[in-house]
């Protein structure tokens, strides 16, 4: 999406450049978790069957691993454009015309959902720090209540990143009403 140079535009963008920057370091550390989980899901494996060994607090520490990928990453596949979306009718669609589908596509459905996921989850990560929560398996990991809270974190960085696609569509609406007689 092109600037056309005013203030406001240029201020619009570089708050969406700074947001696009963050959710990218986030998702591209994020992503090592996923070698990680190879490795370990590898020596999991490994060590049941050549080893005849095993220790829950290993196997659960892959699950964690990609729940931390999954509820970390949306932003950043949102960051990407690469979320799913039924692209038929939108790639077809002008840049202005798009840029009025991602605007309201965040305030109808990305910003309510993402509210309704954080402050729904409030309760559930509430009473997980409440007890420390942790693994009901003997030998699992301790600090459930920690992955918990990823859950209102995913749904912030979610609307977070939404507010930088808002902008960017801002930023194309703003270019395209100036470009009118």
């Amino acid at each position: 999406m092109v600037a056309d140079g005013s203030p406001a535009d240029d201020r619009l963008l570089a708050i969406s450049r700074a947001i696009d920057r963050w959710q990218t370091r986030l998702g591209q550390a994020v992503a090592w978790l996923t070698l990680i989980m190879v490795v370990l899901t590898f020596s999991i494996v490994a060590l049941r069957y050549v080893f005849d060994a095993g220790w829950i607090a290993l196997q659960e520490s892959v699950v964690w691993m990609h729940a931390c990928v999954l509820l970390l990453a949306m932003g950043y596949t949102l960051c990407l454009d690469q979320h799913v979306r039924v692209d038929v009718f939108y790639r077809k669609l002008s840049p202005p015309a798009q840029a009025w589908v991602n605007l309201l596509g965040v305030v109808l459905l990305l910003w309510p959902t993402a509210a309704l996921i954080g402050f729904g989850s409030y309760d559930y990560v509430a009473a997980s720090w409440a007890v420390s929560e942790s693994s009901s398996q003997s030998g699992g990991l301790p600090g459930l209540y920690i992955l918990k809270t990823l859950l209102p974190l995913s749904a912030l960085l979610l609307a977070i990143q939404g507010l930088s696609l808002a902008l960017k569509s801002a930023s194309t609406l703003l270019l395209e009403r100036s470009r009118r007689p």
